[in-house]
């Protein structure tokens, strides 16, 4: 574990080890999910017939040497293993090579379920936790079964404490505001020798989390990296009411609205604008839908929306 500044640096005297071959990338990450974490059609909603949606989740392909990893572990795994199996199938003997948790809300580690003695038996596989979340996992059932059969190998992260997965690979956790009934909550750095990229579904608010620490500003972590996946789970304030103004209450169920962080964001030159990908959408939100006023305003503006099946090179 080093200094995830250090690895910075580092990260620009490490070469590739391998010649990429024609039309494929040693590095690649996938969008395997970007949904809310109940996905859609979401229960009680059997007439939704819009566009399916997946948990959020990204894939880490890393052809150097072998191996996948995948960034939360939703209800949808099976479906989402599947689809990483189509472009690259396990080379290890393991179903993923590690699994790195965000925290302990439904669509970010309930596929871990599927790990153990009922489905997948599996043996070994490495899930990286922060500490309150690894804890959640050891004390609480069925979760510490998974540890107790030895179906998964739990690593504790330390916020800003790198985590090397591979030569000239490193994950970074660092802590963000959210509800945290049972864990911490985090978002992830991943820095290659190539390009970069954040992984961040679950927020209270940008201030919020600025007001901790003015080196936690979204701004800089757009300038600082290739591809930022942000919470995009509200449009904006009026999504959860229906056609009589009655509806939940959204000041429960803080994050950015997507509106707000556009705004925010809108002076910052269009190739930093580009960098912005809109994940973890809730199944109200209009960008669900590809065709609609607000996913065109998102790229009038000039960032996008994530959507299953995205893939970005790394290389």
């Amino acid at each position: 574990m080093i200094r995830h500044l250090a690895a910075l640096a580092a990260l620009a005297l490490v070469g590739t080890a391998h010649a990429q071959e024609p039309g494929q990338c040693q590095r690649e990450l996938v969008v395997l999910g970007a949904g809310q974490d109940a996905g859609a059609p979401q229960i009680g909603h059997a007439g939704d017939e819009g566009p399916v949606l997946l948990p959020s989740s990204l894939g880490l392909i890393d052809r150097e040497e072998g191996k996948r990893y995948l960034f939360d572990a939703t209800p949808a795994i099976t479906s989402q293993l599947i689809e990483l199996d189509t472009i690259y199938p396990p080379m290890s003997g393991k179903l993923v090579d590690g699994i790195f948790l965000t925290h302990a809300h439904i669509g970010h580690y309930l596929g871990l379920a599927h790990l153990g003695r009922e489905a997948a038996g599996a043996k070994g596989v490495p899930v990286y936790a922060m500490p309150r979340m690894a804890q959640f996992l050891r004390d609480n059932g069925p979760w510490n079964q998974l540890v107790e059969l030895g179906n998964i190998d739990i690593g504790e992260m330390s916020s800003s404490q790198s985590v090397v997965i591979g030569q000239g690979l490193i994950v970074v956790p660092f802590e963000v505001p959210h509800r945290d009934e049972y864990s911490e909550t985090v978002g992830f750095m991943v820095l290659t020798a190539g390009k970069t990229f954040l992984y961040l579904p679950d927020i209270d608010s940008w201030e919020a989390w600025q007001a901790a620490s003015l080196s936690n500003s979204l701004r800089n972590k757009v300038d600082a990296f290739d591809h930022v996946f942000i919470d995009a789970t509200f449009w904006d304030d009026n999504e959860l009411l229906d056609e009589n103004g009655v509806g939940r209450d959204m000041s429960e169920i803080p994050h950015p609205r997507v509106s707000a962080t556009m705004d925010m964001l809108q002076d910052m030159p269009p190739e930093r604008r580009a960098r912005v990908h809109f994940i973890h959408y809730n199944h109200t939100n209009p960008i669900r839908y590809a065709d609609s006023l607000e996913s065109a305003q998102v790229g009038q503006r000039g960032f996008s929306v994530a959507r299953r099946g995205d893939r970005f090179c790394l290389d």
